[in-house]
């Protein structure tokens, strides 16, 4: 299974995505590839934000090898699952895929813990370190679901 993770710039949201998926594979010991990336490719090559760095750090979490990048057209090809993180994300990725199956991949995040509801992930870039806090646990309960439905 291979899941990729997708938001902006991929430098706040997307990456704390990844790092906990991928902390949570190793923990449950499921065998998923676990990648991220932006609509945008203003970051392209840059680490994350150093908020997400933090926050991922305080629950024991390495972000740091991380990279930005933009989202390819490779990426409907290659990933079976892709997750957004809010309704214009959805839109964007959305836009850029070639036929109905790849659609069928993408998905807003917050809906395997409030199925159906469509809740963004609120874009903590602005905000102060509160706001990667309640991104991180956001992202850390439905990422949780995921594993267990794998």
């Amino acid at each position: 299974m291979k899941i990729l993770m997708v938001c902006l710039g991929n430098i706040c949201r997307s990456p704390l995505a990844e790092g906990i998926l991928k902390q949570k594979a190793i923990e449950n010991n499921r065998n998923i590839e676990v990648d991220s990336a932006g609509t945008i490719a203003n970051h392209e090559g840059e680490l994350p934000d150093s908020r997400s760095i933090e926050v991922a750090k305080k629950y024991e979490i390495d972000l740091t090898y991380q990279r930005s990048r933009p989202l390819t057209q490779e990426d409907f090809s290659i990933f079976d699952l892709i997750y957004v993180m809010d309704a214009s994300n959805y839109t964007d990725v959305i836009a850029r895929a070639e036929n109905e199956a790849q659609k069928a991949k993408v998905n807003m995040i917050l809906n395997e813990s409030y199925p159906n509801e469509n809740r963004r992930v609120p874009d903590p870039y602005y905000g102060g370190d509160a706001g990667f806090e309640n991104v991180y646990h956001l992202l850390d309960e439905a990422c949780e679901v995921i594993i267990r439905n794998l």
